[in-house]
């Protein structure tokens, strides 16, 4: 059973025109999937960007690079002038040397400035008082960043890992399903969801590609509190109707997930995203429960099984 052809409707390509496309969409973490060539190396009008959005990991291990290297440079420099430029500097040999200059350049760079080591002579004070500058532009910049990093408003969504082909009860057909839930403690606010299905198909010969937004059994609830299950009926109304595993892995089968909330803390709207391909489909599964009650009747919601899902005999095809 091939593929139902609907209207095709321009707004719901994602941007990706008709061009068949064998990769995803959306990568499971909710970045385009789209490589930007023919940007200058030394190019700076992503620098801010980037280091805003960056994994924490990576942003530290820039920090104390930078840091590490600065004071490296300057404590050549002030052993290259010379280390009896240096008063207090304590050692004989040039390890100890090069150590009693990379902490007095430590010393400056953050304006701490002890005194057990001060310059002496018109270019050691001169590298002295251009290091402090440099260090007070440096952690000017990096308070900014970490103010910036913290106060992005991002949502963490919680997605499962597969798409169930489960039976669904209101018709009782099937319908295509994932889960979703907040990670945080926060409260999300008139949450919606959309979902894109997107497939290769051959048009007079030439493969193009084809998205469809498909309508869900529900696509707002007004609080997201526990998870929620996000269904697409499988009905005669859908291009998925008796669809089977060859028909969406010969098309290349994608399902792009789209999540808009408005976040309380931050009083601002907030997205989310990721994907499915052909491949992280199970097909006759249901979810099993993520919340339970305590011996009080207080609510628990395990974020841990928001993948879990146990097998389910799928109805017949109609």
């Amino acid at each position: 059973m091939a593929i139902r052809k609907h209207a095709v409707n321009p707004e719901d390509d994602l941007g990706f025109g008709t061009q068949a496309i064998s990769q995803r969409v959306v990568n499971k973490n909710g970045t385009i999937n789209v490589k930007r060539e023919g940007i200058p190396f030394f190019n700076t009008t992503n620098t801010y960007h980037k280091l805003i959005s960056m994994r924490w990991p990576l942003f530290w291990l820039m920090v104390l690079s930078g840091y590490l290297i600065t004071n490296l440079i300057f404590a050549s420099i002030y052993v290259s002038i010379g280390i009896r430029n240096l008063n207090g500097a304590e050692g004989k040999d040039f390890l100890h040397h090069f150590l009693s200059a990379f902490f007095f350049s430590a010393q400056t760079l953050s304006t701490v400035g002890y005194g057990h080591i001060s310059p002496s002579g018109v270019a050691t004070n001169f590298i002295a008082a251009f290091e402090s500058m440099m260090g007070l532009l440096a952690f000017a910049l990096a308070t900014g960043l970490l103010y910036g990093r913290f106060s992005r408003p991002t949502a963490r969504i919680a997605f499962s890992d597969q798409l169930l082909v489960a039976p669904y009860q209101l018709t009782n057909g099937k319908g295509l399903m994932f889960r979703l839930a907040n990670k945080r403690p926060n409260l999300l606010l008139e949450v919606t969801v959309e979902m894109i299905f997107s497939y290769n198909e051959m048009v007079d010969g030439k493969p193009m590609r084809r998205f469809y937004t498909l309508p869900l059994e529900r696509s707002h609830v007004s609080l997201l509190t526990l998870s929620w299950t996000v269904v697409h009926p499988l009905d005669e109304n859908s291009p998925l109707h008796n669809v089977t595993r060859e028909d969406l892995k010969n098309g290349n089968a994608t399902f792009a997930v789209l999540v808009q909330a408005f976040d309380e803390t931050f009083s601002q709207t907030v997205h989310a995203r990721t994907s499915y391909m052909y491949d992280e489909m199970v097909w006759g599964a249901r979810f099993t429960p993520t919340f339970y009650n305590d011996n009080e009747g207080k609510v628990h919601l395990h974020l841990g099984k928001i993948s879990d899902y146990t097998e389910a005999e799928l109805p017949a095809l109609n």
